[in-house]
């Protein structure tokens, strides 16, 4: 059977993370949401359907993915939004020919046999017309960013189980360091745990992936994710519900937060019940508040309606785009969205909605001017050995331009 993982128009409930990748590839728990529909229904091979604003990134960073392309034969097509589970294996698989799996509006999963043709999200819905429509009230898709953030620590310990969990996972520890409830932790190959380190697995897992390194005397307690080649540094403090991809530097305190990878928050500061992209670097002391002070509901801005919506939550940091910076001692408010390409620093509070490639402090800011960004993306990316490609700046200058 084939398989193609796409994203349906839904995709702009998660900017501004989805500016610059496929819905498919936001990270909840350990894993990422296309990664847990492949584990779920054993796909070999990955087949995406995405927005054509992504088409050309995504095409020049893997070669071997079937993008926006589809073939002629059967095919089960699954939303990335979807959210997998036994349950919903069982109804995708149970599908027939010419069907569809809905909740509400939403088309969950289609087996069809379509002619081989080129098609992006865009367009999705000519290739389900006509089709017969299974209703099922049970399954459910993500709908808002902030989902992600509340549900973390459930999905580390759903993927700890389905994926990690080995009881033949032995390993040595430096002296003076302290594991807590062991078959609960999983440590990948080249990972090194320096003295004083305590990892406590007793409420959740804590999964450390290949080549991490844990320096002196960081506290880590589960449900936690540590990517791979990430560092925690020196005294930091890792609460439960927080998931870090790979290639990130974290240090400080932490609690429910998500990193997709790439990114830097080195020093002492708070970052809580957030989401962060790729290639961020949090200055010294950065502060967030993910809680109001008279305990109510946090709204957040909402791109598809260009304004704040209730977030029904009590708990909700800041969500920040890809390659924004904030300066030493910045402080965000809570329910607080930075859209990609900002740098912010000054005195003043970071509040409510800085749009993309502003600069400025918490009280001003300007447009950051796309050669000046491209310059400052591309130096970032040379320090880890990698480039700024003409693909990203073809992307960033398309959503520069929209300036959302």
């Amino acid at each position: 059977m084939n398989f193609v993982i796409f994203d349906d128009e839904k995709w702009s409930n998660f900017f501004p993370i989805t500016f610059t990748r496929s819905t498919g590839d936001l990270r909840v728990g350990i894993l990422k949401l296309r990664q847990r529909i492949s584990s779920y229904l054993e796909i070999t091979d990955t087949n995406i359907i995405i927005s054509s604003h992504l088409e050309s990134i995504y095409k020049e960073r893997h070669t071997d993915w079937g993008v926006n392309q589809v073939k002629d034969k059967k095919t089960i097509f699954i939303n990335s939004r979807i959210k997998i589970d036994a349950d919903s294996k069982k109804a995708i698989m149970n599908l027939k020919i010419d069907e569809c799996l809905m909740h509400d509006d939403t088309i969950l999963a289609a087996k069809i046999n379509p002619k081989k043709q080129n098609i992006n999200s865009e367009n999705l819905q000519d290739l389900f017309s006509n089709l017969k429509k299974n209703q099922n009230s049970t399954i459910e898709c993500w709908e808002f960013l902030w989902e992600l953030i509340a549900e973390n620590s459930e999905y580390i310990k759903r993927d700890f189980n389905d994926v990690f969990y080995d009881k033949d996972n032995y390993f040595e520890t430096e002296l003076g360091t302290t594991i807590i409830n062991p078959y609960n932790v999983w440590i990948g190959n080249g990972t090194m745990m320096k003295p004083g380190v305590v990892i406590d697995a007793t409420d959740g897992p804590v999964v450390l992936d290949e080549n991490v390194t844990i320096m002196s005397n960081a506290v880590i307690i589960g449900p936690v994710y540590v990517g791979k080649g990430s560092t925690i540094k020196v005294g930091a403090k890792i609460y439960e519900g927080t998931s870090i991809g790979p290639a990130c530097k974290i240090g400080g305190e932490v609690e429910e937060t998500i990193f997709q990878g790439y990114t830097n928050k080195q020093h002492d500061g708070f970052l809580g019940h957030s989401y962060l992209g790729e290639w961020i670097n949090l200055g010294a002391d950065t502060n967030n508040s993910d809680l109001k002070n008279n305990y109510g509901q946090v709204s957040i801005y909402f791109y598809p309606h260009k304004k704040k919506i209730d977030s029904n939550s009590n708990y909700l940091g800041v969500i920040i785009g890809d390659h924004s910076k904030t300066g030493i001692n910045s402080t965000i408010n809570t329910g607080s969205s930075i859209g990609i390409g900002c740098s912010l620093f000054g005195a003043e509070i970071i509040k409510n909605h800085v749009p993309s490639f502003n600069i400025g402090t918490g009280a001003k800011t300007y447009e950051y001017q796309l050669e000046d960004f491209i310059e400052t993306a591309d130096l970032v990316k040379k320090r880890r050995a990698l480039s700024f490609s003409q693909s990203e700046k073809e992307l960033y200058s398309k959503i520069h331009k929209q300036v959302f």
